[in-house]
């Protein structure tokens, strides 16, 4: 990824509500982030974090109502893609913007074989005829290391594994060379050798074709091994973003800390408790008017219940959303 390099997806002050009857969710709160060609960027935060429906957000995938993003703007090929008609969204959705679901036995659909539903973006989006099509998904199912793809493309998702399934969304949401593919937790359901596959094959793939991927995870050690750049989200809102190897080696927000000791290890004391996170994460009924760690913080002083604060710019492309400054162990100047 050259340095410099302008971003191909650009995300700026994303806000997302959801109506409901007990009032407005705040679900996504002033979001901003980008993402450069051939990058990998990791989403990491617990489940409600607002990761997914972040991503979602995007690209239209949320009901509406009861979901309205509010304000904002999603700039992909010089275009707000919150603006766009609903025609020229679809034709980035699938096309110029793969997205790979987190259940694919949900996302798969059970009466039709999985040679239709690749073949399906595939004719929409590339215009091919149905032979054109039938070949090129024989050739998607071999590039994600299913055997035997001619006779696969047959089969129905049920008659596939669960890590052969997610290999057919994979090959799904690739079928149109995206210049951007998003994976939302595409491992959390595989056992943990299935998981290696399945991340060695979006390693092999992201280096033959180039794109640009964002991969949500609330999994610290997928990400080790895999970003290049992370954004932590906490609340609806990023709360830390950094280099991958800076973020691991000087994390700045209280919460980034606390998630890196949940995660286990091998040393220490065999009856010794896993470490967690006291506490329950916000409910966002109101616009976040403090910051929304401050109940489970171990750092947190009056000014965090008065204010929600902005993100400080900590150099080398690190900045975290925090009025505590780990750097000297006190508050951050005003």
């Amino acid at each position: 990824m050259p340095d410099g390099a302008l971003p191909v997806l650009d995300v700026r002050g994303l806000k997302t509500i959801f109506q409901t009857r007990a009032g407005d969710v705040h679900a996504v709160n002033d979001v901003s982030f980008a993402l450069k060609p051939g990058e990998l960027l990791g989403v990491v935060g617990e489940s409600g974090s607002g990761k997914s429906v972040t991503m979602m957000s995007l690209l239209g995938l949320l009901p509406s109502p009861p979901a309205q993003v509010e304000r904002g703007s999603v700039t992909f090929d010089g275009k707000n893609l919150l603006q766009v008609d609903p025609e020229t969204l679809r034709q980035v959705r699938g096309g110029k913007i793969g997205f790979v679901f987190q259940d694919p036995m949900t996302s798969l659909n059970p009466v039709f074989n999985v040679g239709n539903q690749i073949m399906e973006p595939l004719r929409k989006h590339m215009g091919l005829n149905k032979r054109q099509a039938a070949v090129r998904a024989k050739e998607l199912l071999e590039l994600v290391g299913i055997p035997d793809a001619a006779q696969r493309l047959k089969d129905y998702p049920h008659q596939f594994s669960g890590g052969m399934r997610q290999r057919v969304m994979i090959a799904i949401a690739l079928a149109c060379d995206p210049k951007v593919l998003i994976a939302d937790e595409p491992t959390t359901a595989l056992d943990v050798t299935i998981q290696a596959q399945i991340l060695d094959l979006m390693k092999d793939l992201r280096s033959k074709l180039g794109m640009a991927v964002i991969w949500i995870t609330h999994d610290l050690g997928v990400i080790a091994g895999i970003a290049d750049r992370v954004i932590v989200m906490y609340g609806g809102q990023v709360v830390e973003h950094a280099p991958v190897k800076e973020l691991f080696k000087n994390p700045q927000h209280p919460y980034t800390r606390a998630l890196l000791k949940t995660i286990p290890t091998i040393h220490g004391e065999r009856a010794a408790r896993l470490t967690i996170i006291e506490g329950q994460p916000p409910i966002m009924m109101d616009a976040p008017s403090a910051c929304p760690f401050r109940d489970r913080c171990d750092v947190a002083f009056d000014r965090c219940q008065q204010e929600n604060p902005p993100r400080y710019d900590l150099g080398n492309g690190h900045d975290a959303a925090c009025f505590f400054d780990a750097r000297t162990g006190g508050p951050r100047d005003a």
